[in-house]
């Protein structure tokens, strides 16, 4: 057990038969899953499976929803949006949701929140501004550029930097490499590994498959709101079946 691990004797998340529905239209069925601290998990599926509604449902950004959620042992289940994210639960929509009109220091400070501490009392990762340029270089060089002159990646980038202003104990990542260049993916997955061994957990949803196997530690599939298959990436990569079935185009 990794001394990440064992700052906790539970999941990180707990995720308990999770049900959301659009209106009338149930959109997941008894979904469940777990992080455990220290790991990088995949959330996978075809576009439409039900990724996104899953992280909007654990952020209580669903308005009619059912099912458990537990954050660092505790039921966030009823909370509002802002308590969860206030509480250490980091979350970058698919859509990034930058201050457009704001230069991307001005966007970082938005995200600023207290430094954090494990349950037995050691510090828990904590970023500055000055870290979060080593990481994204990219953003230091336009520190003072509006969201509005950015590309999609820049911005895919700055939402991240954004949310780790937060010190976040996990991070739920909506579709990073979705929509932007070869070269940010190769970063984005740079970045996702430096956030593991700094000791952030991350809930990632994903449909690259080559993308989640660099990056990811286990993985779970969602077909039409449903978990269909869970397993290390190594299972998933060796299970054409499921690959065929549940990720292919």
């Amino acid at each position: 057990m990794s001394k990440i691990q064992s700052k906790l004797n539970a999941p990180l998340l707990e995720v308990n038969k999770l049900r959301a529905w659009y209106g009338a239209a149930q959109a997941l069925f008894d979904v469940s899953f777990n992080v455990r601290p220290g790991e990088v998990v995949a959330l996978m599926g075809r576009n439409g499976a039900g990724k996104s509604t899953t992280m909007k449902t654990i952020m209580a950004m669903m308005e009619r929803r059912a099912g458990n959620v537990k954050f660092m042992g505790q039921d966030i289940s009823a909370w509002p949006t802002h308590s969860i994210a206030a509480s250490g639960l980091g979350f970058v929509p698919e859509d990034r949701r930058i201050f457009t009109a704001l230069t991307v220091n001005e966007n970082l400070m938005v995200g600023q929140q207290a430094a954090r501490l494990w349950p037995d009392g050691t510090a828990a990762p904590f970023w500055q501004v000055s870290q979060l340029f080593e990481l994204f270089p990219n953003l230091k060089e336009m520190q003072h550029r509006l969201g509005s002159q950015m590309s999609g990646g820049e911005q895919q980038m700055l939402t991240v930097a954004r949310s780790l202003m937060g010190n976040p104990y996990l991070l739920l990542l909506d579709e990073p490499s979705e929509g932007v260049a070869p070269l940010i993916v190769e970063q984005m997955a740079h970045m996702i590994l430096e956030l593991k061994a700094r000791g952030v957990s991350i809930l990632l949803s994903e449909q690259n498959l080559h993308f989640a196997d660099l990056v990811c530690d286990r993985a779970y599939v969602l077909e039409k709101g449903v978990i269909q298959y869970e397993g290390t990436m190594a299972e998933l990569n060796a299970n054409e079946s499921i690959r065929r079935s549940y990720l292919s185009v």
